[in-house]
C-alpha cells in the first residue's frame, strides 16, 4: 500500500528497551542487545540515577533511528515521560509499554490499549449512525 511506513530489509531490525536493570538484562540474555560500530546500544539501563532528560533523549533516540521496529518501555518510565510516549504517532517503530518486577502493569496508563479503546468507540458511534 502507498504511504505505509516500511522495515529495513538489509538487515534485521531492531528491538530497543529502555527499562529497569533486570528487565533488560532478560531481554539481552533473550539476544536483543546490540551495539553498532558508533559503540551505540539499543537499550537504556533506568535506575534511581537515571535522569529523566537521559530517557527523554533515548525514546527520541530509538524512535528516531531508522533499524529500530519496535521500543520496549517499562510503563513506570513511560509514566515519567508520559507526553513524549502519548504524542507519538508513528507506526514504526511501535511502541509497547510492558510491566516491570517491581511494578505492576496498569491499564489505565497504557497509551496502545487508550488509543484502540477510542477507535472502538469512534467505531461504534460511527456504526450507530447508520
Amino acid at each position: 500500500m502507498a504511504g505505509r511506513a516500511s522495515i529495513p530489509t538489509k538487515s534485521s531490525a531492531l528491538i530497543a528497551m529502555i527499562a529497569d536493570e533486570d528487565t533488560v538484562t532478560g531481554f539481552l540474555l533473550a539476544g536483543v542487545g546490540n551495539v553498532d560500530l558508533r559503540k551505540k546500544t539499543n537499550y537504556l539501563v533506568v535506575d534511581n540515577k537515571t535522569t529523566v532528560k537521559q530517557i527523554e533523549d533515548a525514546f527520541k533516540e530509538f524512535t528516531a533511528r531508522e533499524d529500530i521496529a519496535i521500543v520496549l518501555i517499562s510503563q513506570y518510565v513511560a509514566n515519567m515521560i508520559r507526553f513524549l510516549v502519548d504524542g507519538y504517532n508513528k507506526p514504526v517503530p511501535a511502541i509497547l509499554e510492558i510491566p516491570s518486577k517491581d511494578h505492576p502493569y496498569d491499564p489505565a496508563h497504557d497509551s496502545v490499549l487508550s488509543r484502540v479503546k477510542y477507535l472502538f468507540s469512534a467505531e461504534s458511534v460511527a456504526s450507530d449512525r447508520r
